[in-house]
């Protein structure tokens, strides 16, 4: 069975989706006003990871949702100061509209060179606003938030359950709240946090709607609550907010430094405006780290999707070191482990090819009993709240066994079909391997060359064959030579 640790208990659950089938699951997603950076995609990649594991492996239909906030998130998470977004566009001397389309077309073009599975939407903030007021227009309705000079607060004091996520001692913050020197006045407990704000209070913001309390903009929180809820469950099916419509959603995820405060908010505002439990299981991905430091603009560590491509590393690369360590453990991204990451999956692709020209009859069960173990090995522990350190070892234990196995030529075409389903169904999740590349026929010069250096090598005649295979090789086919026959793939 499946287990995955769940934020919320502080253990591992088995999971059990609310409907029979169907996962429901909502990744936090990035704030558009800046180039995405790899500490984010480590977070969409243990996602992805995670999705193609439910789909692949156990059978489900994953509804995945993935929301871009362009508005309302304040410059250090602060809830006063500047919007991210219309900072960035001074900074560029650019339209507020322009970072917005700008850093959101980066991402979703890098969201699918690293090779991510698109979800069923992205949606915008700014394209959510009417939705967003009627949850807090609900909120105040239930005695949850509160109107204070235009601007609207969620009172963590009305919610019993603030804390429970990030199980913080909600008595200690509220102190070290009060004693902060910068206080909002209109709070009337300085931890209560924005749902709306005034522009009577901010003034020159740009993104500005009309509501019921003035016209203003919203809070960062309440964006996920409305997005997810219209997503994901019925709650807005006829385009008015009906609570008793909602349904309890699978699962939640984001980096660790989403936890506290935004996952908590959501918590709150979403249970006040509902009365059912938000969300079922939490997931949150550990910190990266770059060449053993936090990464920080200061430290110039903070590396973008792009400044990688750039420097000539590859999708598969890069997607297989951040998901080469379990999501909970910090990862110390260093680039110059890109370059084995690559010879790692270049193993993967020549066992593939050399399994692919294998044309022997040769019948060996054991290896079948191997192949059998090795799916299951790898379930086991993909189970155990992917942990993809563990099942990656398994799946290199049965490389190096079938590299063994092919050069003694112990394995036959029927068994070698056999362990590229294996492949191909591991593949499934990891998404690093290549099936194509090695069965493209090659023009018959090619193979009229491959099949004289065979016969030079029968004859020992090595120079010959060394020669062959450097002329091969400048015209892009490098061949792979295993014990009784050869593979090649396209350089």
């Amino acid at each position: 069975m499946l287990k995955l640790f769940n934020t919320l208990s502080r253990k591992k659950e088995v999971f059990k989706p609310v409907q029979s089938g169907i996962v429901r699951m909502y990744n936090c997603g990035p704030t558009v006003y800046n180039l995405t950076h790899i500490g984010h995609f480590m977070a969409y990649t243990f996602a992805d990871v995670l999705r193609r594991y439910l789909e692949s492996w156990k059978g489900f239909e994953v509804k995945q949702i993935i929301n871009l906030t362009d508005v309302g998130h304040m410059v250090g998470d602060a809830e006063q100061g500047e919007d991210k977004i219309e900072m960035q566009a001074k900074k560029e001397g650019i339209s507020v509209q322009q970072v917005i389309d700008k850093y959101s077309k980066n991402f979703i073009e890098n969201y699918g060179k690293i090779l991510l599975q698109q979800p069923m939407k992205f949606p915008k903030a700014t394209e959510h606003i009417i939705e967003m007021i009627e949850i807090i227009k609900v909120l105040i309705a239930n005695g949850y938030a509160y109107e204070s000079g235009g601007n609207v607060y969620f009172s963590i004091d009305s919610f019993k359950g603030y804390g429970k996520l990030s199980h913080f001692n909600i008595e200690e913050l509220k102190a070290g709240a009060g004693q902060r020197s910068e206080q909002d006045p209109l709070k009337k407990n300085q931890l209560d946090f924005a749902l709306w704000f005034s522009t009577s209070k901010f003034k020159g913001h740009v993104l500005k709607w009309p509501s019921p309390w003035g016209e203003g903009y919203p809070g960062w929180h309440i964006e996920c609550s409305a997005m997810s809820m219209k997503y994901l469950t019925n709650a807005f099916e006829k385009g008015k907010f009906e609570p008793t419509k909602f349904e309890t959603i699978d699962i939640h995820s984001g980096g660790e430094d989403n936890m506290f405060p935004h996952h908590e908010a959501e918590i709150a505002q979403s249970e006040g405006a509902t009365g059912k439990k938000f969300v079922n299981y939490w997931m949150h991905v550990k910190f990266l780290m770059v060449n053993g430091e936090k990464m920080s603009k200061s430290l110039g560590n903070m590396f973008t999707l792009d400044d990688l491509f750039a420097k000539g590393f590859s999708p598969q690369a890069i997607r297989y070191l951040l998901f080469s360590t379990q999501y909970r453990q910090a990862l110390n991204f260093v680039t110059d482990n890109l370059p084995g990451a690559q010879k790692t999956i270049d193993r993967l692709n020549t066992l593939i090819s050399k399994l692919q020209s294998i044309k022997s009859e040769t019948e060996n069960s054991d290896f079948n009993d191997l192949i059998t173990k090795t799916d299951l090995d790898f379930e086991s522990a993909m189970d155990d709240d992917l942990n993809t350190p563990l099942a990656l070892s398994k799946l290199f234990d049965f490389v190096s066994k079938t590299n063994s196995l092919i050069d003694e030529n112990k394995i036959g075409k029927k068994n070698a079909s056999d362990a590229l389903v294996l492949l191909k169904k591991i593949n499934a999740v990891l998404n690093v391997m290549s099936f194509e590349q090695a069965q493209i026929a090659l023009p018959d010069e090619l193979m009229t060359l491959i099949e004289q250096r065979e016969q030079m090598r029968k004859a020992k005649d090595f120079v010959g064959s060394d020669k062959i295979r450097n002329i091969l090789l400048e015209k892009g086919i490098q061949l792979i030579d295993s014990k009784g026959s050869v593979s090649w793939k396209k350089v």
